[in-house]
Parts: C-alpha cells; structure tokens; sequence
C-alpha cells in the first residue's frame, strides 16, 4: 500500500531576539534624554546611562554572538538566529541610535547655553579661565599622562574601560609620528568646573583640558602641527573560567580578570573626523574583524562618565530629591528585631530606607542574643556598611558566615577585596557552589530567645548595596515565620554540604524547583480559565527570554488567561498575536530610578498567590544560579503589592507599550490626568510614613 505524503505544518512560535529586544529597551533609555519634560541635567545623565548600558551589552552580549560566528556551518545551523545576520542587524540598529545620541547631545548643549551653563572646549577658554586650567593641567593631569609613541611593532594593549586620544604629530609635508595617550578620567573627575564670569557658569572636559596643552606634551620635538582625535576600543569581557580544581577560586578569578585587558576587541569607536592615515593605522594595530562594530562617532567618548556630570545651574535643572522615608514600623523605633517577630516587613527601595537593612546588621552586631549571622553578597557599596557591619559582628564574637559571589560581571575585583578583607576579620566566607552563580539575596539572623533559637530572615530582590538602593526599586521582606526562615537556612546549608538536594514547599529556589513551580502556577491558571473561573497574572520583571515559559506563557493566553506583564528590559514575548497571545499585555517603564524588583502574582480562583524573587524568567537565572523567590503571605502586604502594581500599571507617563511593532510607544493617555508611577509611589509610601 503506497504511503500518503504526510505533511506536518509546524507550529511558528513568535520571539523576539533577546539581542534586539535589549537595543529595544536602551532607545527607552535614550528616549528619556530625548524627552523635553525631563530637567536638562538629567536629560545628559540619560545619555550616559545610555552609553554606559551600550558598551556593556557589547562587552557581554555582542561578544557571545561574535564568538558563535567562529562555529561550524553545522552548528551555527542549529541556533535559532544566524550570528552574522543579527550582528549586521545589531550594526544597523546601533549605528542609528548613536546618531539620535549625537544630535540630542548638541540640542542638550545648546539648551544649557540657554540657561547660562556653557560646556567649552580648549578653543573656547575665556582670558579669566587660562590660569586657572593652566595650574589644574600643571597640578594635576600633567603627572597622570603617559604619552607613548607609536610605531610598527609599539602599540600598546587598549583597556576597553578607557579613552584614547590617537594622535597624529606632524613635520613636513611627507615626514610624520603617531602617538597615543590614555584619557585618565580613571583617576580624574571628566569635568572641571570653571570660574563663572558674568554669572555665566563654565564646565570643560578633561578632553580639552589635553588638548588645549597638547603642544607642550611633545615640545621637545618640533612638529608643525599635532591633531588628537578621540578612540575607545570595547573589548570581550566575558570571563573564561577553566574547570582546574586544584586552583583557589580567587587564584583563578584573579588570572581571568588579567586576560581580561588584552582580550579581544568587539567595537571600535572613532572620531569621525579622524585623519584617514591614522584611523588606518589603528585599525591595522587593532586588527578588528568582519564582525567587528567600527563606527565612526562624534568627538566625545565614554558618555558613562556624564552619569556624573556636576550640579550647576538651578534646581529646575536636576529632578527634585525625593528623600527616602522610614518605614512607618521602623520610625523611631530601638530595636528592628523585636519589630520583626510582631510581624513581617515589607521595605520599598529607594522610596523606604536602605538604612533600615544596616540598623538591623548593627544590632545584630551587638546583640548578645544573637548567636550567628548568615549573608549571601552579590554587589555591595565601595565602602560598604554592609561589609562594616558584619566585621563588628564578628569581632563581638558572633559566628558570621558570608557568601561572597566572585563571579559578580564587573564588580570581582571589588569582591575579591572584600572576600579577603572579611578573612583577614574573622569572618567565615564561602565561594558560592562550582558552577551556579550566587544571585540570591538573603540574611538569616539566628537569635537565642529563652529555651530555643529564632530566626529571622531576609529576602529580597536586590542587592546589598546602599548606593544603588536609592536608585533601583526592590524590596525586601524580614520575618521571622518559620516556615520561611527554615527553608532559607536550607538554601544557606547548601554551601556547606553541596551534596545535599533540599525540598522546598514554600521558597522558589533555582535551580531545585522555580521553573517547576512557576509552570504548576500557570497550569493552575490555566485550569480555572478552563473552569470558567477568573484566571490572571500579573508579572514584573527585569527580563523575560526563557522560551519554556514564554511558550506557557501562550498556552495561559490562548486558554483565556489575562497576563500583565512589567518587564523593565529585554522581552521575548509578542503580544497581541491572534490565537497565541491576545490576552497579554506588556509595559515598560523607563524613568529616573532603575526598576529592578521581580514580584508575581497569580489569582488562583480568588484566594491570590503574591511572590517576590531575585530571578529574571532566563535560563541562566532558572537552571544555572541559585535564585531564591519567596511566598508573601501577610495580607496587609499583599495588599501594598497589589497597590504598587496597580499604580505601575495606571503609568501613563513614563510607561511604554512592548508589542509587536517594536516602536517604544508610550502608553496612550487621552485626556486622562497623567500619572506618574515613580512619583504616585514615593507619595505612597511618605504618605504611610507619615501617618507612621
């Protein structure tokens, strides 16, 4: 019997590159320099946001799919994007956000020459100025330069967080030198604010600090004319850690972070109006390869450095401080411990106090009840309290155990540091579990009350480090109900006995039962829409790109599941597509602090399920970290989450539409009052605060 040809159409599940999608949410950023609403000041700080989220993604991101492009034909076949394709597409993309950087820059500069703030160049010095700069050159750029001559076989390694001035010295019309000198605005502030001269107020780059004494760098030569153009090198910056045991783990991180200054490079930026010989030159030095960004810019670089741009100028020009307030539990009260055992505590950064966390560290420090402290660090402050803190507990005799992740992208040399310096005190420190990165973020505090010991725990969705708490919104929930605070001690034993396989009923824990969990909660949801019952989601995250998710995320719309989605980065997801994902709907919120909580809630027939986590909805955060989410079971805060979540999703101001035209649209408001969701939400909390 012949056979019929059977064929199967196969489904087309709808993603978005995780790539793209990222580039998508850094035009949200530049979109908010663009954005005449926002004060000028603030407006050149978005622009260094900007520039720095840039040269991390190619750091990070654009270096990965680089590397892919080096697979074989075979395998590259196997991806679900051909690597040259999406950096062509990521060339294209980027090159056209740069462009919209440069202009906004120039209408940014000409708006603050409005408001009597002029950024000059070295041509532009007025004669009150000279001495001034000429005794800051003298003081203190002159000894922080290292001018280095370049020749066929002399070029030196390029750090990738640097700035170069390449430099072009010339004799005659047929004899001429290259030069390179390291911009040190490592060691030095990028900016020098100028006397003001007719209540006109002056900043200069360190740039033109250089340039406007560059003859005199290479006087003893007699070059008629010498031309600096500005370079930036971006460099691979992913860690390739070996598998060698026998080495310490610091030995090793230590050995990656050297490689690190000579990897390889991923992007060049240049001067545009670079003399055409000595671009060749530096790209003959460099060697960069077809897949390789060169993009020619304007005549500044390492736009990060604007994040800090001095305060000059008047208050309308930087937003209004918006001062974080106690929680009205913790207001004038002695002991953040005996408040906790009346009942949990949720904190809201920036808008509630950091401080809060360092009180309880401290007092825990000094209590002679509390026999143990146990911490997990991912990201802490240069000077950290939080560090300071704990090495006064050990010193008043408490058994303090801290686990330190080296591998924190950026920040492992800063880790590195303080994993020896919490040594050298006494402290316990523990190096994480072979190949799961620490992301957590959690505290246990065990105390010894009467007969028995209580614990009290912390877990939260960021990090512990009071200068970006207030910046990035998280929250922290301190309690001491055991069923909590029990698992957290079993995620903490988990460092000690890394042979152990825990159960959690209550936790989340990556990479043990999160995605599990996360599916049982959507197929429930999705049995109650089946049933007819009232079936939602509401989930805020930093990023959604797992595709086993994504695709239950689908099956919940398609069975008539509503999902709200917050998601402040990259995301996978289209919405709105007929049959597959009509009931989703998604926002981003972009504004002047850095939305970073993750907090879930999922109806469950009316009797709803609220959750707080550190784990975005990524593989790596769900299989390959150890992420701890947790149950919030008291009402009164489930009732300040659902409050929270419902000013985010009224944000009609600040709250862009993620959909499947990829345009960054903000949300339509009609005549409908604007609401602000940042703002709506420090008046929220000041308001309890208050009352407190």
């Amino acid at each position: 019997m012949k056979k019929k040809n059977m064929h199967i159409k196969k489904e087309i599940i709808p993603f978005v590159n995780r790539e793209l999608s990222w580039l998508d949410f850094n035009e949200r950023v530049l979109q908010e320099a663009e954005d005449e609403t926002v004060p000028l000041l603030e407006r050149l700080r978005f622009l260094g946001i900007f520039s720095n989220n840039l040269d991390e993604f190619f750091r990070v991101r654009v270096a990965t799919t680089k590397r892919l492009t080096n697979l074989p034909l075979k395998e590259q076949r196997l991806l679900d994007t051909d690597p040259k394709e999406l950096l062509k597409k990521i060339n294209t993309k980027t090159i056209a956000l740069q462009n919209r950087f440069e202009k906004d820059y120039q209408t940014i500069i000409k708006k603050l020459n409005n408001e009597g703030i002029n950024i000059i160049t070295h041509e532009e010095l007025l004669p009150e100025h000279i001495d001034f700069v000429e005794e800051y050159y003298k003081e203190k750029v002159r000894p922080a330069l290292v001018p280095i001559m370049l020749s066929k076989t002399n070029m030196p390694n390029l750090n990738g967080s640097s700035i170069y001035f390449a430099i072009k010295l010339t004799a005659s019309k047929t004899k001429f030198d290259y030069a390179i000198i390291e911009i040190p605005s490592m060691i030095l502030s990028r900016f020098l604010v100028l006397p003001t001269v007719n209540n006109q107020k002056y900043v200069m780059l360190l740039d033109d600090i250089i340039r406007y004494k560059l003859h005199s760098i290479f006087d003893i030569f007699n070059y008629k004319k010498i031309e600096a153009y500005t370079i930036k090198v971006t460099l691979d910056a992913e860690l390739d850690l070996d598998d060698d045991i026998s080495e310490g783990v610091i030995d090793k991180l230590s050995k990656s972070l050297k490689s690190r200054k000579t990897a390889q490079p991923v992007r060049l930026i240049y001067d545009k109006n670079i003399a055409p010989d000595l671009l060749v030159f530096i790209l003959d030095k460099i060697k960069p390869s077809l897949n390789d960004s060169v993009i020619a810019a304007g005549v500044y670089h390492n736009f990060k450095d604007f994040i800090k741009f001095p305060d000059v100028g008047n208050d309308k020009l930087s937003y209004r401080k918006l001062p974080p307030v106690d929680h009205p539990q913790l207001k004038n009260k002695a002991s953040i411990i005996h408040e906790i055992a009346k009942n949990d505590i949720l904190l809201n950064y920036p808008y509630q106090s950091f401080n809060h966390i360092i009180h309880l560290l401290r007092e825990a420090a000094i209590d002679p009840k509390v026999t143990s402290i146990k911490i997990n660090l991912y990201r802490v402050a240069k000077n950290s309290k939080i560090i300071h803190a704990l090495i006064s507990a050990a010193k008043n005799g408490k058994k303090v155990t801290v686990i330190v992740e080296l591998r924190a992208r950026f920040d492992e040399e800063a880790n590195i540091y303080w994993a020896e310096k919490l040594q050298d005190e006494g402290v316990k420190v523990v190096f994480g579990i072979p190949g799961l990165k620490v992301h957590s973020k959690l505290i246990l505090i065990s105390r010894k009350e009467g007969n028995k010991t209580v614990r009290y725990g912390h877990v939260g969705t960021g990090n512990f480090h009071e200068g970006t708490a207030t910046v990035y919104s998280d929250v922290s929930l301190l309690t001491k109900n055991t069923i909590i605070t029990n698992e957290i001690n079993k995620v903490l034993r988990l460092f000690k006995n890394t042979y152990e396989r825990p159960s959690f009923r209550h936790l989340m824990v990556s990479p043990f039962n999160a995605r599990r969990k996360l599916i049982t909660l959507l197929d429930n949801e999705i049995k109650n829409a089946k049933h007819g019952h009232d079936a939602y989601a509401i989930i805020k995250l930093n990023n959604l790109v797992d595709n086993i998710l994504i695709k239950k995320l689908y099956q919940a719309s398609k069975a008539g599941v509503k999902i709200q989605l917050i998601i402040r980065g990259t995301c996978s997801v289209v919405p709105g597509v007929k049959n597959v994902s009509e009931n989703i709907e998604i926002i981003s919120i972009v504004d002047r602090f850095l939305e970073h909580a993750r907090i879930l809630v999922f109806c469950n027939n009316g009797n709803e399920l609220y959750y707080i986590s550190s784990a975005d909805w990524m593989s790596r955060n769900l299989d390959r970290r150890i992420e701890v989410g947790c149950p919030i079971y008291d009402k009164k805060l489930q009732q300040t989450i659902m409050d929270m979540l419902t000013i985010q999703l009224k944000d009609n101001a600040k709250s862009r539409l993620v959909n499947i035209k990829k345009n960054n649209s903000y949300k339509e408001t009609g005549k409908v009052e604007k609401n602000r969701s940042q703002i709506e939400l420090y008046n929220y909390f000041k308001e309890q605060s208050d009352k407190g």
